[in-house]
């Protein structure tokens, strides 16, 4: 049966705990998300109220209905009637232009307040009685009075302008939320006066439940009204005041509020009212809270506190907006006003009105007011339905879920394109909703279970991965370069780590003579000599990324292609083994001139099928390889004592080199063990190396000598190989194959004989 890849085994282990702790971490990711929806804390408030502001700015302006329009108190107006406030005569002026022009309401967002007539008529007394006191003609002091009587008898001027005006007025007062608002206590029976003077404007119904809680309603300190004789006048009186978020945008315009027992409608409200003609005007509340203002046939829907969310039309003059000095000079064309809802107030930056929305920082207080006006008419609310707190919640645990479902099973990549479709494509539905059903849905935390989520599993599939790396690195960083453990941190598809059948290159080394060494020098000084011959071969092994599987005693073990998968391993130990041959010769220089033996090395090369993986028990584990072709390279290693060589590769791995080394063939061989004969070479060199006249001859001669020698003309051989020995005296191969050449002539081997030579001798098994 074959084994699973230790590889495969480690990233089949590393999803399941992947997958297996990743529902602990959705889980407590979506309850955290869960936990900071319920706390409402203001920075992510803050950040969902930009998000609201952004879908506005993305819609874009939206068409305002005709029946509004603004009066302005702008700047070309202060400049043609002096800085406000104004003679109430000119307001007189103003009514009766815009009522001869068929207004159909005139609302003032403005106020004339009773404290001024207050000081004018103290004034008048006190003057008064300075004329009576002096007897004499003073005609300063009595033009000083005679302007002062004029000026109060503004308010009665304008007074009258609004009882007879055909269009109905409706005055603009506000509500101090709070003690603190006023600067001062005021007496119950003042909160009562100032009650009774707007009495007529409440709400005349209020639809509720007797067994409901209180209406959550705005609760109101007292009313700033106006001039007695000017709310006599007026048709209805309706409050301006307006409420921002935290962040100071105004969003919501209250439509209702409580001051006293009595619930009160706002400017906005009262003139649509009398728009419409005075329909039937109630308070609608249900089990939860207020439902809405009901406005004859039309619903305005609020929220549970009577708020209702703004649907602005666009940025500041959205609405069509007419300077008051042209309205009062009459140059405006006829009929410009005509059936509309007039909202006069001020939108010179001088004066104060103006307020933050979605759409900028300067924003008129009028154009508030128009927008409140012209969602009433048009009917085209944005809903924040109670449901939408259940949906929030759904779309937080249905979105955490996903990811936490999908992360875990794919690559990092496609994990954060996942995460960025599905953080796109809520954020693109929620827009959708509101630009196309006006429907407020929540963003932020959705939005924050996507991030949260992907972060929390992103960081824990990097942690369990670096747990990973460390393992790897842990476990093989004695065996290979830190360059190839790199690489297959890097990579861990293409690193085969063990557990199967695959093509490699072993390479075996021992150090010859090194046990006579061992036994004529001190422990201390085997050591030595023993690490320093280590080092250098190690960092030859690690220099072409191969690995090294066990040093056992003197005797090397190295392994090419594992776990580092590579096509090139043959070339690769053909490639370290030149190399550590040169080094343990200029080692052996040095060595030499400090006391030291000379050393020699036999090494052996052979490619083929391992089975490679960790081997062991559960005490201790050793990767490495195993199989004939590793058994195989120790007996290559044993044939250099027989032909006195010191680097013997197999025929497979000449063939996997190719062209790339110079070798010469020595012999056919059969091994104890196997059957099957096999070339075996010399490993001289690079292809490139530089040979001699004398070399090239003898390789030359030795070819054509075992040609001879496997033809079994022994003399003609016998006499090639003296030609090579006469070159080289102490060349091994010739001087092995002229003795075979002299026994197989005492006795032949036979017809059927093709060359090869039985080695009985075994190797180190591996």
């Amino acid at each position: 049966m074959k084994l699973q890849p230790p590889w495969l085994a480690s990233r089949l282990a590393l999803l399941k705990s992947l997958v297996f702790n990743s529902v602990a971490i959705t889980a407590a990711t979506i309850a955290a998300v869960i936990a900071l929806f319920a706390l409402a804390l203001s920075p992510l408030e803050g950040i969902e109220l930009n998000w609201l502001d952004l879908r506005f700015r993305i819609r874009g302006p939206l068409a305002p209905g005709p029946q509004v329009a603004i009066a302005a108190i702008d700047e070309k107006s202060l400049a043609a009637e002096g800085r406000w406030p104004w003679s109430r005569s000119r307001i007189a002026a103003l009514v009766d232009a815009l009522s001869r022009d068929g207004a159909k309401v005139i609302g003032f967002d403005v106020m004339f307040s009773e404290s001024e007539e207050d000081a004018r008529l103290a004034l008048i007394d006190e003057l008064e009685r300075a004329v009576e006191a002096q007897k004499t003609d003073n005609a300063p002091l009595k033009n000083l009075l005679r302007e002062n009587r004029t000026a109060a008898d503004q308010d009665r001027i304008l007074a009258s302008a609004i009882e007879r005006s055909k269009t109905p007025v409706v005055l603009g007062y506000f509500f101090h939320m709070s003690e603190r608002d006023v600067g001062f206590r005021l007496d119950p029976p003042e909160i009562e006066h100032r009650l009774e003077s707007i009495a007529g404007s409440k709400y005349p119904l209020v639809f509720r439940d007797p067994q409901a809680p209180p209406l959550p309603a705005a609760r109101a300190y007292a009313p700033q009204v106006n001039l007695p004789s000017i709310t006599a006048a007026a048709a209805s009186s309706g409050y301006f005041s307006v409420t921002s978020d935290s962040d100071g945008v105004v969003r919501w315009m209250p439509l209702i509020i409580q001051a006293g027992e009595d619930f009160f409608p706002p400017l906005s409200v009262l003139s649509v009212w009398h728009y419409l003609d005075k329909p039937q005007l109630a308070v609608r509340s249900g089990p939860y809270g207020i439902d809405g203002v009901q406005i004859g046939e039309h619903l305005v829907p609020t929220d549970e506190a009577g708020r209702l969310f703004l649907n602005y039309r666009g940025p500041a003059r959205t609405f069509p907006t007419y300077s008051i000095s042209d309205i009062i000079a009459g140059t405006l064309p006829p009929g410009t006003f005509k059936d509309k809802i007039v909202i006069v107030g001020a939108t010179a930056i001088g004066i104060g009105d103006i307020r933050t929305t979605p759409f900028g920082p300067v924003f008129p207080g009028p154009e508030i007011h128009a927008n409140a006006i012209d969602n009433m008419l048009a009917g085209d609310f944005i809903d924040k339905p109670r449901w939408s707190k259940a949906f929030d919640v759904f779309a937080i645990v249905g979105l955490g879920v996903l990811l936490g479902l999908v992360l875990p099973r794919v690559s990092a990549m496609f994990g954060l394109l996942f995460a960025g479709l599905l953080f796109a494509g809520y954020v693109f539905g929620a827009y959708w909703l509101f630009a196309q059903a006006r429907i407020a849905m929540n963003v932020v935390y959705p939005v924050f279970a996507i991030g949260g989520t992907y972060t929390m599993l992103t960081l824990y599939r990097y942690l369990l991965e670096e747990r990973e790396r460390r393992r790897i690195k842990g476990a093989f960083q004695s065996y290979v370069a830190p360059d190839v453990i790199e690489i297959m941190l890097k990579d861990p598809a293409g690193v085969h780590l063990g557990g199967e059948e695959r093509v490699l290159t072993a390479l075996l080394s021992d150090m010859e003579g090194f046990t006579s060494y061992s036994e004529k020098h001190t422990p201390h000084q085997v050591i030595e000599v023993l690490s320093d011959y280590y080092a250098q071969r190690t960092d030859e092994v690690f220099a072409v990324q191969g690995t090294l599987v066990e040093y056992v005693g003197d005797e090397m073990f190295a392994l090419y292609g594992a776990p580092f998968n590579c096509d090139d391993h043959a070339r690769r130990a053909c490639v370290s083994a030149l190399a550590m041959r040169a080094r343990r010769h200029a080692l052996s220089e040095e060595w030499v001139k400090i006391g030291r033996p000379r050393m020699k090395a036999r090494t052996g090369i052979n490619s083929g099928n391992m089975l490679v993986g960790n081997v062991g028990s559960k005490y201790r584990v050793h990767y490495g390889a195993m199989g004939d072709s590793v058994n195989l390279a120790s007996r290559l290693e044993q044939l250099n004592k027989i032909y006195k060589t010191e680097i013997i590769v197999s025929g497979t791995t000449a063939d996997m080199i190719g062209n790339d080394f110079k070798l010469r063939e020595l012999d056919m061989v059969r091994v104890k063990g196997r059957e099957q004969a096999l070339h075996i070479y010399e490993l001289l060199g690079m292809a490139d190396m530089t040979l001699t006249d004398e070399q090239k001859e003898l390789l030359a001669l030795y070819e054509a000598a075992l040609v001879d020698y496997r033809a079994q003309r022994w003399d003609k051989a016998t006499e090639l190989f003296a030609q090579c020995l006469r070159i080289r005296p102490d060349d091994g191969p010739s001087i092995l194959l002229t003795k075979r050449c002299a026994d197989y002539r005492l006795k032949p081997p036979g017809d059927n004989w093709d060359g090869t030579f039985a080695d009985r001798r075994g190797g180190h098994a591996k």
